[in-house]
């Protein structure tokens, strides 16, 4: 089970952006987070993901705490998430051809024997033809170049997804193609899903259940209070 409890995190001192969150994702499920622009939920995905580390709470892996993030996490936690974030731009090395972009995970775990049968199985998979391999992000599509970032995400057959607005910059039908790779996958492994968004119709339809996001408001000062006065 991949568990968030009282999760509060940032990027700045004393400023969070994510408040005493919990949420918790069981193995096979899929979970949409809902929330609007800006309200935090990425941050929190990150936090899941073991690509943040939050100032407060703990985040437990199959009941177990989690204890580093990054590259400082044990490999078989690092490895047990498949990320895909919203701008697939800032996400791929602009120097690498999508065959290389796929195969990154595979070649930093020294995988590398496993690399031309793995890219061609999830090329095939995702719907990038072999002519699109050989290109650089620079020379595909937005739509493209996500599929060829969600095959990355899927090369090393991780026990979780974590999915950040995956769709928001595709066109309906791409967008669609790319929800049912993750259906696929997640039906035939039992991974488990964290699909963050702000499109509620797609998360209904895509999750087994949603979570809504609910930012806390500021406490109110007493109506009767006097705050500085300004000379």
């Amino acid at each position: 089970m991949l568990e968030l409890r009282a999760i509060t995190a940032g990027y700045a001192q004393h400023a969070p952006v994510v408040r005493d969150f919990s949420l918790t994702v069981e193995p096979g499920e899929a979970v949409g987070l809902l929330g609007p622009s800006g309200c935090g939920k990425s941050t929190l995905a990150r936090v899941a993901a073991l690509l943040h580390r939050p100032d407060s709470g703990t985040l437990l892996l199959d009941g177990e705490p989690v204890r580093h993030w990054r590259h400082r996490a044990p490999r078989e936690q690092r490895t047990a998430f498949g990320v895909v974030l919203q701008q697939p731009r800032l996400a791929a090395d602009p120097r690498l051809r999508l065959a290389h972009l796929i195969a990154e995970p595979l070649h930093a775990t020294g995988r590398r024997s496993e690399v031309p049968d793995r890219v061609a199985e999830l090329a095939t998979s995702v719907g990038l033809t072999p002519d699109l391999l050989t290109r650089r992000p620079h020379e595909v599509s937005d739509g493209q170049l996500q599929r060829a970032c969600l095959a990355r995400a899927l090369v090393l057959r991780p026990r979780w997804l974590i999915c950040d607005e995956m769709t928001a910059m595709l066109d309906a039908s791409t967008g669609a193609a790319l929800v049912a790779v993750v259906e696929a996958y997640r039906s035939t492994t039992g991974a488990g899903l964290l699909a963050v968004g702000h499109d509620r119709t797609l998360l209904n339809r895509w999750c087994r259940r949603t979570v809504h996001w609910e930012t806390p408001q500021p406490p109110r000062a007493p109506e009767d209070s006097q705050g500085p006065s300004v000379r």
